[in-house]
């Protein structure tokens, strides 16, 4: 994921100072495909199982692809709270410009970037709903601090309003393997994610398959080329209890 926030970054943000013309070329290449613009994401069926409706408030969690989707989801009574962690700004300051060049739009008026600490997320109260997409298994790895992933979670808990959600969406692992794969293969085993949300006062509230690969055998990077954009992702809803 982090090199997906990357390349959506380098295609928004075009600085002309300094650049060869191959370098311009590139940087004015169409910014990546996003979740209103690729099928593939599922945005509507994601987005129904969340239950996002207008007029919500959502936290989306090292903000990317959904940003677009969310926000018009919500409408323009709505909020969508862009989360961006300062651990990743500092791996690819590129991102908070290409943010910017969403939330500079008209249509997209109802964004609002947040950077903080991962493990200390900075974010409002009474939300409807928090988002994290592929990237939850990142708070286990070095370059997240590792992030202390308890009070990561215990943050979005206090965050939300009672009876809203918390919603992960990522790659899966092999079933027992626990942390194991967060590094290598950028992969978490949905066991873990419930185990630790759950530790955090949440109710496991939902599962979809609608990303599910069962032709995925989950022992390759999630990159690879044979497997980019066709790995076995899991969808989870906690809900804080009421």
């Amino acid at each position: 994921m982090l090199r997906m926030i990357a390349a959506m970054a380098a295609g928004l943000v075009l600085a002309t100072t300094g650049l060869s013309v191959q370098a311009q070329t590139a940087a004015a290449a169409p910014a990546p495909a996003d979740a209103l613009t690729d099928p593939a994401m599922k945005a509507k069926e994601v987005i129904a199982f969340i239950g996002v409706k207008p007029g919500d408030r959502v936290a989306d969690i090292v903000a990317g692809r959904f940003i677009r989707a969310l926000s018009a989801a919500v409408g323009p009574k709505g909020k969508v709270y862009a989360m961006q962690a300062e651990e990743i700004i500092k791996v690819h300051p590129e991102i908070p410009p290409a943010l910017k060049k969403i939330t500079d739009q008209p249509a997209y008026a109802n964004v609002e970037v947040i950077v903080a600490p991962i493990s200390a997320p900075a974010l409002p109260g009474k939300l409807d709903a928090v988002f994290i997409r592929q990237n939850y298994h990142d708070l286990h790895d070095k370059f997240m601090g590792p992030a202390d992933v308890p009070a990561f979670n215990r943050a979005v808990f206090a965050a939300l309003k009672p009876g809203g959600v918390y919603v992960v969406l990522d790659h899966a692992a092999q079933a027992g393997s626990g942390l194991r794969d967060t590094e290598g293969l950028h992969r978490i085993d949905p066991a873990t994610v419930k185990a630790e949300v759950t530790a955090a006062g949440f109710k496991l509230d939902g599962e979809s398959p609608i990303l599910a690969n069962p032709a995925d055998d989950h022992t390759k990077m999630v990159f690879n080329p044979a497997l980019r954009g066709k790995s076995d992702q899991f969808l989870l809803r906690f809900r804080k209890p009421k």
